[in-house]
């Protein structure tokens, strides 16, 4: 058991129910309802589960050999009974995510469903055998980033909200744009690692020092595009702006030392702590104004 809740990455869990919570409570004017308790419970544990779960068991191999793995960022299972574990894993992530999904779908409407559908099949993906977004080049960094904004999505889409608005669009626009270059400058530190393992990333095709200024350039984007938000949500362009000065710090890193970005990386987990406080607080201030 203790190893399956170590797959679900529960530092991580906020990173996925936050959105959709939020989301949906924005685009409702703060509606408490069973979709609202059902989703969130859905992106809490489970989803991540699925999306964690099924990366470290077809990720085993590499992840053996990462050294920053076995910790806060990333389970890696007991080489004597990985077989085992994995098997639980994967069962668990069978039984945790069918019944939530299930009763989601009932939820909604069919349009909703496709979005869900596609939210979870780009979780499945990213790692399973055949498929493999995450070794497809600039795939991966989109993909790993609509992990985050798809719940957001599909809140929004449940609950039937005017994707095209000036008060939703930025928002998601941006949020894409954060997650790609987020999951860009988390592959750099892998850069070595992942070419060893024979395993393909936007940081082993563009390599680590580019890859680190597309990420901090992304980040710029982001702010820019969320800057198009009315007030207060236009303050929200200033919350990429502190990613970008953290990537920055390594834009000297190199394929060589690509690990020292790795500190980077830590500062990054830290920080969607702070911006995830500073959202609230942002959506605290919408609802007053």
């Amino acid at each position: 058991m203790r190893a399956v809740l170590a797959a679900s990455r529960p530092f991580s869990w906020i990173n996925t129910a936050y959105p959709f919570a939020a989301g949906y409570l924005v685009a409702t004017g703060g509606r408490v309802d069973v979709a609202l308790v059902v989703g969130t419970l859905y992106f809490l544990v489970p989803y991540n589960l699925l999306m964690y779960g099924v990366n470290d068991v077809f990720d085993y191999a590499s992840d053996l050999r990462n050294p920053r793995k076995g910790g806060i960022e990333g389970a890696l299972a007991d080489p004597a009974t990985a077989r085992v574990t994995h098997r639980r894993i994967l069962r668990a992530c069978v039984a945790t995510n069918v019944p939530f999904l299930v009763a989601l779908l009932l939820l909604g409407d069919p349009l909703a469903g496709v979005v869900l559908a596609l939210v979870v099949l780009g979780v499945v993906a990213y790692s399973a055998p055949g498929l493999r977004f995450k070794e497809r080049p600039f795939l991966d960094s989109f993909t790993s980033a609509m992990h985050f904004a798809g719940p957001l999505l599909y809140a929004l889409v449940l609950v039937d909200a005017d994707l095209a608005a000036r008060s939703v669009w930025p928002v998601l626009v941006g949020f894409v744009l954060w997650g790609m270059a987020s999951h860009a400058f988390g592959a750099v530190q892998d850069v070595r690692a992942d070419r060893e393992g024979g395993i393909a990333s936007v940081a082993t095709a563009v390599g680590a020092h580019a890859t680190v200024l597309g990420a901090a350039a992304a980040y710029v984007a982001a702010a820019a595009v969320l800057a198009v938000l009315p007030w207060p949500g236009v303050l929200a362009a200033l919350l990429p702006i502190p990613y970008a000065v953290n990537v920055l710090r390594f834009r000297d890193v190199r394929d060589d030392d690509c690990e020292r970005a790795n500190a980077g990386w830590r500062t990054f987990l830290w920080l969607n702590l702070v911006t995830g406080f500073l959202v609230t607080m942002l959506l605290i201030a919408g609802a007053l104004v």
